[in-house]
């Protein structure tokens, strides 16, 4: 009973997995890496008072980062540019508004020479005030330039003092610019208030928030990161949508940013020739506070407004980021016209977040679409032809396999049968 059990556990995991294989063949991106420039990495470091403050690993947060970065140092790949920027490092006084303004470029942003940096890091002495609004804006302009990728690593141990200048707003503003430029925030020995504004700032540029109480952690986050910037990556273009579809910006394939007001509709336009096939999709994040119940809709409508098809997603507030998408192939002419005009298909982009009152809606939130225009289903080797446009190919597959297992299941029992009797 034992045996026949596993034998039929074996047969319904080869199903399951032949059914997984070729119900989800793997994707193809819709652009080619980009990254022709190299990657520039600007780490920010606090340097404020309260770096002083002997907690990691029994010696003061400041130690802690200095040894982290040192190992850092060492360890960046050749191909990555490498600045560091201080907060809070030069100005010991009481006077708010220069204590604001505190943010100096420790290494510029190049090739790395190991020991000139570490000699720069060794300089550092906890000092003043905490403006990580105003060390943001200045490192943006540190990495402006280029078509590489661009990181900011922020480590911090305590919230901004500077404001009204909130650093999470300058982190919205930052992504509105379309740069492609990333933040990433570590908090040393984190509270509460300190947690949701470092992770508030990382979310606005698709970045990541990590709390750290080691050295070590600290050592192998920021080493994480910066090599994370060497890997290639697809640079979005900015792009801005239009209030309709006779105004839309045509748009090849690729992977475009935009920004969408709360309940704002923005139109795209893209051009599919005669037995092409369309497929888009859109991704808007939450990166502030939300009302529960949202949802995204991205549709694609002919010039004269007749709907071709839609895609649409809602969510409820357990997720930043909501995403569609959809696929439109377009058949080829029944003429011999080479020439066939291509056809104008407008895509639109309508979203339903609401915002609580006091919650900033400048700028809107932050909208990725992805376009690919490729060749229709026709041949086996496609992707969509194998697993959508020719799905019978699948069922008969599935039932061909049914019908073996089914063969070798009956022969196994009957042999096992026969043995049983024997004995």
């Amino acid at each position: 009973m034992i045996t026949r059990t596993r034998l039929a556990t074996g047969a319904c995991a080869l199903l399951a997995a032949l059914a997984a294989g070729m119900a989800f063949p793997a994707g193809a991106a819709a652009g080619e890496p980009t990254g022709e420039d190299a990657p520039k990495v600007d780490l920010v470091l606090d340097v404020s008072g309260s770096m002083r403050t002997r907690d990691i690993d029994g010696g003061t947060r400041m130690a802690a980062a200095k040894q982290a970065f040192n190992e850092v140092l060492d360890a960046t790949p050749e191909e990555v540019q490498l600045g560091i920027r201080t907060l809070g490092a030069d100005y010991p006084g009481d006077d708010r508004k220069t204590g604001c303004k505190d943010t100096a470029q420790l290494y510029p942003v190049g090739p790395l020479d190991r020991t000139e940096a570490k000699t720069a890091v060794a300089t550092l002495s906890p000092t003043g005030w905490t403006p990580i609004g105003p060390a943001l804006l200045k490192a943006a302009d540190d990495l402006d330039g280029g078509d590489g990728s661009k990181r900011i690593v922020l480590i911090s141990d305590g919230e901004d003092t500077c404001a009204p200048l909130d650093p999470c707003e300058v982190a919205r503003e930052i992504a509105a610019k379309g740069i492609g430029l990333t933040i990433d925030t570590l908090g040393l020995v984190p509270n509460t208030k300190m947690r949701q504004q470092l992770s508030c700032i990382a979310e606005a540029t698709g970045g990541t928030y990590t709390s750290v109480e080691h050295t070590d952690e600290l050592t192998d986050k920021v080493n994480q990161l910066v090599d994370r910037a060497a890997d290639p990556v697809v640079t979005p273009v900015a792009t801005e949508g239009a209030d309709a579809c006779a105004k839309a910006p045509t748009l090849k394939s690729g992977l475009y940013t935009d920004r969408e007001e709360f309940g704002q509709q923005r139109w795209y336009r893209v051009d599919v020739e005669p037995g092409q096939e369309l497929r888009a999709s859109v991704s808007v994040g939450a990166d502030r506070a939300v009302n529960p119940s949202y949802g995204v809709l991205l549709r694609a409508v002919t010039v004269h407004g007749r709907e071709i098809v839609r895609g649409e997603a809602t969510g409820n507030g357990r997720t930043d980021v909501l995403s569609t998408g959809l696929r439109y192939p377009k058949q080829e002419s029944d003429d011999d016209d080479a020439d066939a005009p291509a056809e104008a298909v407008c895509l639109q982009v309508t979203n339903s977040f609401s915002v609580a009152s006091g919650v900033k809606t400048t700028p809107g939130l932050p909208l990725e679409l992805t376009v690919d225009v490729v060749d229709g289903p026709g041949d086996s080797d496609d992707v969509a032809a194998f697993g959508l446009g020719r799905g019978w190919w699948l069922l008969g597959l599935l039932v061909l396999v049914g019908f073996l297992a089914g063969l070798v299941w009956g022969w196994l029992s009957r042999w096992r049968f026969a043995i049983w009797r024997t004995n």
